[in-house]
C-alpha cells in the first residue's frame, strides 16, 4: 500500500498542465507521465487543430474587438501626423555646406515598404496557419504586426514633426537652381549698382531691380537672423524637414523585426541544439531591414543618426508588441500564443 501511494505521489508531481482555449473558455488538462517534450507538443497541437477560421474566427474577432478599434484609431492618428506641417528648424548659410548632397530618387520607394514590412509577414503567418490550423496564432500574429507597424508610425511621425531636422539634400530642395546668393559681382550693369543698393531695403523693390538688371532670378535668400528663405516647391521643402528619424527604417524594423521574433519562436531557435540554420532564418528579415536603412543613407535622404534612431524605434516597438501576444522565443512555450 505504501509503495502504491508513493507511486501516485510521484506521478502527481510530474503532471504537466496544458491550457487550451475553446468557445472562449479556458480549461486545463493534465497529462501525468509525459517525459517526451515532442509528445507534449504533439498533444497540444492536436487540441489546436480544431481552432480554424471557420469554427473560431468570429469568436476570436469578437474577443479582440477593442483591439481592432484601437488599430483604426492609430491609422487615423498616423494620417493626421503625416499631414501636419513639421517644425522648420533654423538653417543658416554656414550649415548649407553639409546639406548639399545630391537630390536622388529613392532606391526603396515608399509604396514598397508595406509590401515587405506588412504583407510579406502576413503571408508567412498564413503559411503557418495552413500547417497548424490555429486561428488564434494567426489572429494574434496579424494583430501584433499591425500594432507594431502603426505604433511605430505614430512615434516616427510625431518625432519627425517635432524635430524638423533637414535632410542631407536640403540645399537642392530649397534652391532647385543651385543659387542661394546674388553677389554684386555678377551685375551686368555696374553703373546701376548704387541704384540697386538704394532699393535693396524693400524686398519687392529688390526683386524687381534684380530682375531688371539681370543679375539673378532671386535676391535675398536668408532673413535678418540668417535663416534660409527657400524658393523651391513647398512640398519638396516640407519633405526636406523630416529627416529624423528614418521612417523607412523604423517601419522596416517594426514589421520585419516582428517577423523575426515570430520565426524564432516557431523554429525554436533557442532550443540549445546548435542548429545554425535556424539563426539564418531569423536574421534574414533583420538583414533586409538593415539594407533598407543603409539605402536611405546612400540615397542622401537621411543622416546615419536618423537610420540608427529609426532602427531602435522599430526593434523596441516590435519586441513589446510581440510579447503582448506570444511567449518569449527562448521560453518553452515560445511557439504558442498567450
Amino acid at each position: 500500500m505504501a509503495a502504491s501511494l508513493r507511486a501516485l505521489q510521484d506521478a502527481s508531481s510530474r503532471k504537466i498542465e496544458i491550457s487550451a482555449v475553446a468557445n472562449n473558455r479556458s480549461y486545463h488538462l493534465y497529462y501525468p507521465l509525459i517525459d517526451d517534450k515532442k509528445a507534449e507538443i504533439r498533444m497540444r497541437d492536436e487540441r489546436l487543430v480544431a481552432h480554424s477560421v471557420r469554427s473560431h474566427g468570429i469568436v476570436v474577432a469578437r474577443t479582440h474587438m477593442n483591439d481592432w478599434l484601437i488599430l483604426i484609431l492609430l491609422v487615423v492618428i498616423v494620417m493626421v501626423l503625416s499631414r501636419i506641417h513639421p517644425f522648420y528648424r533654423y538653417v543658416g548659410k554656414d550649415m548649407m555646406t553639409d546639406l548639399k548632397y545630391p537630390l536622388k530618387e529613392n532606391t526603396v520607394p515608399l509604396w514598397v515598404v508595406p509590401l515587405y514590412a506588412v504583407l510579406f509577414p502576413m503571408g508567412v503567418f498564413m503559411s503557418f496557419y495552413f500547417y497548424r490550423r490555429d486561428v488564434y496564432d494567426l489572429h494574434h500574429a496579424i494583430l501584433g504586426l499591425l500594432f507594431s507597424v502603426l505604433i511605430t508610425g505614430v512615434i516616427t511621425y510625431a518625432i519627425k514633426d517635432a524635430v524638423g531636422r533637414p535632410r542631407p539634400d536640403f540645399f537642392w530642395r530649397c534652391f532647385p537652381d543651385g543659387k542661394d546668393v546674388c553677389p554684386i559681382t555678377v551685375f551686368r550693369y555696374s553703373n546701376m549698382i548704387r541704384f540697386y543698393m538704394f532699393l535693396s531695403f524693400l524686398s519687392l523693390c529688390q526683386r524687381f531691380a534684380c530682375f531688371l538688371l539681370g543679375c539673378c532670378h532671386f535676391l535675398q535668400f536668408y532673413d535678418q537672423f540668417g535663416d534660409v528663405i527657400c524658393h523651391g516647391d513647398s512640398n519638396v521643402v516640407r519633405e526636406g524637414h523630416m529627416s529624423f528619424p528614418s521612417g523607412h527604417t523604423s517601419w522596416s524594423f517594426s514589421g520585419l523585426g516582428f517577423l523575426s521574433l515570430y520565426l524564432s519562436g516557431k523554429v525554436r531557435v533557442f532550443d540549445r541544439k546548435g542548429h545554425v540554420a535556424k539563426l539564418c532564418i531569423v536574421f534574414l528579415p533583420l538583414l533586409v531591414a538593415s539594407l533598407v536603412g543603409i539605402s536611405r543613407v546612400d540615397d542622401y535622404w537621411h543622416h546615419w543618426q536618423d537610420v540608427f534612431a529609426g532602427a531602435i524605434i522599430g526593434i523596441t516597438v516590435s519586441t513589446f508588441c510581440y510579447l503582448q501576444f506570444f511567449a518569449p522565443p527562448y521560453h518553452a512555450e515560445g511557439i504558442f500564443q498567450h
